[in-house]
């Protein structure tokens, strides 16, 4: 302490309420191939919803469903999943250039490399925000002008246009003064709409609104004698109270034609559901860099889009807007500035998007390295592995043992470097899905789970799922592993990790009809000794999982999945209270106020049933003077870890009438 020179009086507070902190052990981790959403980046869902909402749903096939439902099965049980979309090959993103090589990653990506629009040669004006196919489905529509918003007889037709004709001919200049999508009428007949299909040089196609699809002109238009005007008004003009102009803001500054609408639909209906379905849309947006709006944030369209669009971001400016008389300017004008406009709405529909193969097994684990592997990032407890089907380099689905292999022992090696989650698994698709004999399914699994690698910190189920894929009505085999996952999880949330999650009590599955491999008791025992957990359906007792084994080879309390878990628990509570001691010095107040610590938190754990028993020596004894010359501090912690019942033992004896029960104990 500071000494004081003068009378005074000197406060000071000293904390010795240090405690063990509680975490989260229900957390899952996921990397898959997604129809949508951020590649290659960790986003936490904790639903279904959340996952359909961020990556989109299942594509009709089985590859992307074994991908989403391997996610959505972790989910049913009540826990938060993180995500990574993998980049895998032929994934591209949609853009207006239709670039079919492009591949814009996530929001990082963009604000690094694209947000500065020096990616509109390639891309264009516009990008879809996420890679895939179903950016394919978007266009944008922008209107920068009063004349793009409606003009009344921006041309006339000079043909005879019967009732019901849906082709308009002699039309001048049509495709300079109309484009598709425009709303028109003709001449004083503001009551009939129509809605431009079609445009050449010299006619349109077009269908009228609010009657039956595929009516034409329900008033015939003659300009055989007498040219008729044709008034057109741009296709979402009604999305918007009026034309975009000049905003206070560029007036103020001496600017003008500084404003912007800008409208994203869904041209096809592959998001929606419904062709053309409006989207977002976006109005009285400004050109200007510096522009504001109301509550103080960037009004430029660039932004807006950035900040609140779901579905593209801004990559380049049309050459019109950033051009006037007098200058050419790049994208960050200021309201000092007049800014030039579209005679007509500019109209673009994305192209040039792909979803790509199925991961390879070295993209699938390289995800998990660069995301998963440092415990210090990401608090995860299980590593789900998903499906084992792979691309084999050529864009055509596998199912190899190899594969298989080489995903579960990479996730153990992750695991094990981390040492606070369990990687969980199933066999191949191949090895049970459409495999008649029991016996052949069972020799299968057993091939699969010899090749895994011998770990406390791996799962190994038995089995694939058969659910219900209510996004396209059918139902998909999928790995019980997200399953198995979350009934560990559950586990947590219901009891604590150290209970066995097995069982009729905790380990019920969700949303199964049936399994590929529902294996009898003598399958049962192989796969047990072969660490392989079963799934099991019992008539009119629900799909089960019947084991608690962890992939340990060696006979040991750690191969029991409660023991690791248990063991999981500790070491992560008490090392993040141990890092309050670093720096402190090692003397007997330190040792002392660390065991105060610790002791009472195994307490609470025996207390809870997770152990029967435990010791803390941090003292003298293991605290020599060579271990503080090191500076190292030293504190073992002795538990006697509570063990899971497997083997239940039942022994029914008959006696004789006349002989005492105790007569018989010793008989048993």
């Amino acid at each position: 302490m500071a000494f004081q020179v003068s009378p005074g009086v000197e406060i000071k507070e000293v904390d010795l309420t240090n405690i063990v902190p509680a975490f989260s052990s229900t957390r899952g981790a996921f990397a898959g191939n997604f129809r949508w959403g951020p590649v290659d980046e960790v986003v936490l869902v904790s639903s279904q919803k959340e996952l359909v909402d961020e990556f989109g749903e299942p594509a009709d096939s089985n590859a992307s469903a074994e991908d989403f439902y391997s996610a959505a099965g972790f989910l049913q049980y009540g826990s938060s999943l993180a995500v990574v979309r993998i980049p895998v090959t032929g994934l591209y993103s949609s853009n207006a250039s239709g670039a079919s090589t492009t591949l814009l990653k996530n929001d990082s990506v963009y604000v690094e490399s694209y947000r500065d629009g020096s990616q509109a040669g390639t891309v264009g004006v516009w990008i879809s925000k996420y890679a895939g196919a179903l950016g394919n489905s978007l266009k944008v529509s922008l209107c920068s002008s009063g004349n793009g918003y409606s003009e009344d007889a921006v041309t006339t037709t000079a043909g005879d246009n019967a009732v019901g004709a849906t082709t308009i001919s002699s039309v001048t200049d049509a495709d300079t003064h109309l484009i598709v999508g425009d709303i028109i009428t003709f001449g004083s007949d503001t009551t009939n709409e129509y809605k431009i299909t079609a445009v050449t040089s010299s006619s349109i196609t077009i269908e009228a609104l609010n009657q039956p699809a595929n009516t034409g002109l329900v008033v015939a238009v003659d300009g055989s004698s007498v040219a008729v005007g044709i008034n057109r008004k741009w296709e979402f003009y009604n999305l918007f109270d009026r034309a975009p102009g000049t905003s206070a803001q560029a007036t103020a500054e001496g600017s003008a034609n500084d404003q912007v609408h800008v409208v994203v639909l869904d041209e096809d209906g592959l998001i929606s559901g419904v062709k053309d379905t409006v989207l977002e849309t976006f109005g009285f947006m400004s050109l200007a860099s510096d522009a504001k709006n109301i509550n103080g944030d960037s009004n430029y369209y660039r932004d807006v889009i950035y900040r609140e669009s779901e579905y593209i971001y801004w990559s380049g400016h049309n050459s019109t807007l950033i051009s006037s008389s007098t200058t050419h300017r790049t994208f960050n004008d200021s309201l000092s500035n007049s800014f030039g406009q579209l005679e007509l709405p500019l109209n673009v529909s994305l192209t040039g998007g792909a979803n790509g193969n199925s991961p390879t097994a070295g993209e699938k684990y390289g995800a998990w390295q660069d995301h998963f592997e440092d415990p210090e990032t990401q608090d995860i407890s299980f590593l789900v592995v998903g499906s084992s089907r792979t691309d084999n380099g050529s864009g055509t689905d596998q199912d190899t043992l190899a594969d298989w292999t080489s995903l579960v022992n990479q996730g153990v090696l992750v695991a094990e470097k981390r040492k606070d989650c369990m990687v969980i698994a199933s066999p191949r698709r191949a090895s049970v899905v459409n495999v008649s004999s029991e016996s052949t399914q069972l020799s299968n699994v057993l091939a699969d789970a010899n090749t895994a690698s011998s770990s406390s910190y791996a799962v190994i189920d038995s089995g694939w799922l058969y659910v219900y894929d209510r996004y396209n009505d059918r139902y998909v085999w999928v790995p019980g592993n997200g399953h198995t996952a979350g009934i560990m999880a559950r586990s947590d949330l219901l009891q604590d990790p150290w209970y066995s999650p097995a069982g009729f009590s905790r380990g019920q599955y969700l949303g199964v009809t049936k399994l590929a491999f529902n294996p009898k008791k003598a399958s049962r025992d192989d796969l047990y000794r072969a660490r392989v957990n079963p799934i099991v359906t019992f008539p009119g007792q629900g799909t089960v999982l019947f084991g608690d084994k962890t992939a340990l080879n060696e006979p040991s309390a750690f191969d029991r999945i409660n023991v690791r878990r248990l063991f999981i628990v500790l070491e992560r509570a008490i090392s993040r209270a141990a890092k309050s001691q670093l720096f402190e010095f090692n003397d007997a107040f330190t040792r002392a106020q660390f065991r105060a610590a610790v002791e009472p938190f195994l307490r609470d754990v025996q207390n809870r049933r997770g152990i029967f028993d435990f010791s803390v020596v941090c003292d003298e004894s293991n605290n020599t003077d060579s271990v503080i010359d090191r500076n190292e501090f030293v504190c073992s912690i002795f538990v006697k870890p509570a063990k899971s019942i497997n083997f239940i033992t039942l022994n029914f004896v008959a006696g004789r009438s006349g002989v005492e029960f105790e007569e018989l104990y010793g008989a048993v």
